[in-house]
């Protein structure tokens, strides 16, 4: 019976939700460094938007993962180490970051020429946050690579997407339903609580990113992406990992040369599902 999986995926869902609840309703009482205005950033409208929701992704997540039964030791383990040290590297990037370098190619031309950017800085520290991750449930060396790059990758990827309300949650839905779906048939409770957490956490703050009042930013896009990439390393085989991390890879290659918010525009399907929830362009907050 799905019984055991059945359960792990409603704990990990409901305690990923309430913590990260919690933890927005304190954070914008009392942020976790400096003030509000510390956090205020403009969106794609050059409206003001927050991006507290982030640490109260990677807060809530944090918390629910310490407390979730069920949960061996080392799991436990990659799991705060994914979320923390993802979300800590991204929320650096979003108060302290530079916008004059972008994506891999920037980083790494700024870094050929001597200067060493906030986002050099969280790629690299992704990779090693990554490798500790999977090193934590990995078995050899080989697949502690494979399942790191994964994790990095999955985190740099989740990043990629947060550039219009809502759609980096929904990409985070839209893979971690499969590897629920498969963990909940075959009866896997870790993998099934592994990839429930983050949906659940997710999920509870997408109203504050579709009503456009908060935004993952980098802390809250990279540990989610991190959370899944773990949770496909824990559910997949070798092969079914492989092929996850060459999509990852391909995808975030495509993004040096195509602009995934025109690709989506571009495409009927895609576009509904980005649009799905959102308020029309003409559309005032609060109207």
């Amino acid at each position: 019976m799905a019984r055991r999986a059945f359960l792990g995926a409603l704990a990990g869902a409901f305690l990923g939700a309430a913590a990260a609840r919690a933890a927005y309703a304190a954070f914008t009482r009392r942020p976790p460094i400096g003030d509000a205005e510390t956090w205020d950033r403009t969106n794609h409208r050059g409206e003001p938007i927050t991006l507290l929701e982030g640490p109260a992704f990677v807060a809530g997540a944090g918390a629910a993962a310490a407390v979730l039964p069920g949960l061996p030791v080392r799991v436990r383990a990659a799991v705060l180490t994914a979320v923390v040290g993802s979300g800590a590297l991204g929320a650096y990037d979003d108060l302290y970051g530079a916008t004059s370098s972008k994506g891999f190619k920037g980083h790494l031309s700024a870094l050929a020429k001597g200067e060493v950017t906030s986002g050099a800085v969280k790629l690299l520290g992704i990779g090693v946050t990554g490798l500790a991750a999977a090193a934590l449930t990995s078995r050899g060396p080989v697949d502690t690579a494979v399942n790191g790059a994964l994790v990095a990758g999955a985190a740099n990827l989740a990043n990629l997407f947060d550039l219009r309300p809502g759609r980096a949650i929904k990409v985070g839905l839209l893979t971690g339903a499969p590897l629920l779906a498969a963990g909940i048939w075959r009866d896997a409770p870790v993998p099934v609580t592994l990839a429930a957490l983050p949906i659940g956490a997710a999920v509870a703050l997408l109203p504050e990113d579709l009503g456009e009042r908060a935004m993952l930013g980098d802390a809250g896009a990279n540990a989610l992406g991190a959370l899944l990439g773990l949770a496909a390393s824990v559910a997949l085989g070798r092969p079914g990992r492989l092929a996850v991390l060459g999509t990852v890879v391909a995808l975030t290659a495509a993004s040096e040369k195509v602009s995934f918010t025109k690709f989506i525009a571009g495409n009927p399907v895609l576009n509904r599902i980005d649009l799905l929830g959102r308020r029309p362009v003409e559309q005032a907050p609060g109207n």
